[in-house]
């Protein structure tokens, strides 16, 4: 355990290259390269789904040891078309299509294996992706640990009501009253995808109000002052997308597929404050992996605390590797 505050994280450096990727379907993604060109090859997934890429990322990164490949997911951030349009289609925006865009992406960049990263939704992400191509990974660094299963989505769209009823029923009475006691996410999609766009605006301010009250449980943490509705109604339309599709997982995949991860080095970092993700989910997954570390840090939730500092020293571990 650690309750560590030192920012050990590296300056923030600009890429040494970037590019756009078609990935077909009418998809490009944006991605940037960041660090050393002989360095460590590592990929960073984003959460979200559809959160994008931020600049601080950059910063886990040992820029004079690792060559870190950065990306936009499809419908997000600097990838075309983004999500936030009800006219694009997302029937090609499916777990399997952002593994294929991964894969696509290590080969286009010509990399044999990497080091992969994943935070929040990046975890169930990166593990996908790792169960099926376990020859292109070298190590895993994951944290806020996620499995994709309906269990976790369920409970942050209902069951953690108990925590925070009066901000849930405000989150829960932004849809019609015959859908409350049904799949929110799907129900939030529905009205995420409607041709009008106040009834749009309206569910993506509502639905990330929601997700900055469960992740709001860690003792530095503070409410964004800033709302930017075309980034808040690509993450809404996005998450509330794969979420209402069971993150186009079988129930249970992700921790039955771990056998094939056997000998990858792994640390997994999780908050013991990450109400929206309890301890338990790392700790099945950990039990499920029998090479990987767990770290649960009693100062931090769904990040904050030392969620920064284990990550990079995480990073730092696997350096040259």
């Amino acid at each position: 355990m650690s309750t560590g505050k030192l920012d050990n994280r590296y300056p923030l450096v600009e890429p040494f290259k970037t590019g756009v990727l078609d990935v077909g379907d009418g998809n490009t993604i944006y991605w940037e390269e960041v660090g050393a060109a002989q360095g460590t090859p590592a990929v960073f997934l984003h959460g979200g789904p559809g959160a994008g890429c931020e600049l601080e990322i950059r910063r886990y990164f040992d820029p004079e040891a690792y060559r870190a490949v950065l990306f936009d997911q499809r419908g997000c951030g600097r990838s075309r078309p983004l999500a936030d349009d009800p006219a694009v289609s997302l029937s090609t925006n499916t777990t399997a299509h952002l593994i294929s865009d991964i894969e696509a992406l290590r080969e286009h960049l010509g990399i044999d294996r990497w080091v992969v990263v994943g935070v929040s939704w990046g975890v169930t992400l990166g593990l996908v992706y790792a169960q099926a191509y376990p020859e292109r990974v070298q190590a895993m660094v994951l944290g806020a640990i996620t499995t994709g299963d309906r269990r976790e989505t369920d409970w942050i769209t209902s069951d953690i009501a108990r925590v925070f009823p009066r901000e849930w029923e405000a989150f829960a009475t932004a849809v019609p009253k015959a859908e409350r006691d049904g799949d929110l996410s799907a129900a939030y999609a529905r009205l995420l995808a409607n041709p009008d766009p106040a009834v749009r605006d309206a569910a993506a301010r509502a639905w990330n109000a929601w997700e900055d009250t469960h992740i709001s449980l860690v003792p530095d943490w503070q409410p964004s002052t800033h709302y930017d509705a075309r980034v808040g109604s690509v993450f809404a339309r996005l998450v509330t997308h794969y979420w209402s599709h069971g993150s186009f997982l079988i129930d249970g995949q992700v921790v039955a597929g771990m056998p094939r991860l056997a000998g990858i080095p792994a640390t997994l970092i999780h908050g013991r404050f990450d109400i929206s993700g309890p301890p338990d989910i790392a700790w099945t997954l950990h039990q499920a992996w029998p090479g990987s570390e767990l770290k649960i840090l009693d100062d931090a939730g769904h990040g904050g605390g030392s969620f920064d500092t284990e990550l990079t020293a995480a990073l730092d571990s696997f350096k040259g590797i």
